[in-house]
């Protein structure tokens, strides 16, 4: 398998936008004009930064067994490729350990190990002898969407972090209309330039006030991730959403994942958060070179006395 179609299912490893780029286009939420009114819940911007808050304490491990749909392409090229049956487990404790290993489709064996302590990223691939470690921010993208891929990307929108009030600012807004009932918080930042920044957007459903959608930006303004949240379920009396559908449009690759086992704040030793170089893997340290494969060894030279012979 090469690395392309490997970064598929590593993105799971490894999501739907607004814009024209997204993989896939669907309403946050549609009440639609010959469904029967149901009865919509009012909160203030208070209340919804608590629901955040209280979400996130609630969680400090997860042990997950979970079915994957990673895409690769984009609408905007007119090509969108998925694989389906992707098997993959998901660890994590706080703050920000978490380990995904995937499965190849059938036969599931080990396609790929990959596992961050939120500053060191590291990612072994047994089908190519590889291993790959960096840090968690990718600063300068690759075009190799592999070496692009990091566990921090599937944390960021597997939990929901509180807006830290001290140097972020939230709006509320309310987005009801006709065929819609959600509210959005709209979290800003200040950035180098002191001015401020979308950082991200909170989207709650108002049939329920779960959240939905979390969209985060970069400084720019454009999208970097958007996640979307449905079929919330108790697990082990802590609310989670069965469905995450990610989408990274700028990588042009996402991922749906659905929960087949899910244990939340059962103990996760730290032995599952170690992840060594395997001997005799091919070491490619993000930001350099990838290391040379020895060259083979040229045969003895044979005397041409023995060759007439």
């Amino acid at each position: 398998m090469g690395l392309r179609r490997l970064a598929l299912m590593v993105a799971l490893c490894s999501a739907v936008l607004l814009l024209s780029s997204c993989l896939a286009r669907r309403r946050v939420i549609t009440r639609g004009r010959n469904t029967p009114t149901q009865t919509l819940l009012n909160a203030d911007k208070q209340t919804l930064l608590k629901l955040v808050s209280t979400e996130y304490a609630s969680i400090q491990t997860i042990n997950a067994t979970v079915d994957m749909v990673p895409a690769i392409g984009s609408a905007n090229k007119g090509k969108i490729t998925e694989y389906k049956d992707v098997r993959a487990y998901i660890l994590y404790r706080k703050p920000a350990e978490i380990r995904i290993i995937g499965l190849y489709p059938v036969v599931r064996n080990k396609a790929f190990d990959m596992i961050s302590n939120g500053n060191d990223f590291r990612l072994y691939v047994p089908a190519k002898n590889l291993f790959i470690k960096g840090p968690t921010e990718v600063v300068t993208p690759s075009p190799n969407k592999l070496e692009n891929l990091r566990p921090s990307v599937f944390l960021d929108a597997l939990l929901v972090k509180p807006v830290n009030l001290a140097g972020e600012f939230a709006v509320l807004e309310d987005f009801t209309d006709e065929d819609n009932a959600a509210y959005i918080v709209h979290v800003l930042s200040k950035g180098e330039d002191g001015d401020l920044h979308l950082s991200r957007d909170i989207w709650f459903d108002r049939l329920s006030l779960h959240i939905v959608r979390q969209i985060l930006f970069d400084p720019q303004g454009e999208i970097l991730t958007d996640a979307r949240y449905n079929d919330w379920k108790t697990y082990d009396n802590v609310p989670f959403p069965r469905i995450i559908d990610i989408n990274r449009p700028k990588d042009e690759y996402g991922v749906v994942i659905t929960v087949v086992k899910m244990d939340i704040n059962k103990p996760v030793g730290q032995d599952k958060f170690v992840l060594e170089q395997p001997e005799g893997t091919v070491l490619h340290v993000l930001g350099t070179k990838p290391a040379e494969q020895p060259a083979p060894a040229d045969p003895p030279a044979v005397s041409r006395k023995k060759q007439k012979k």
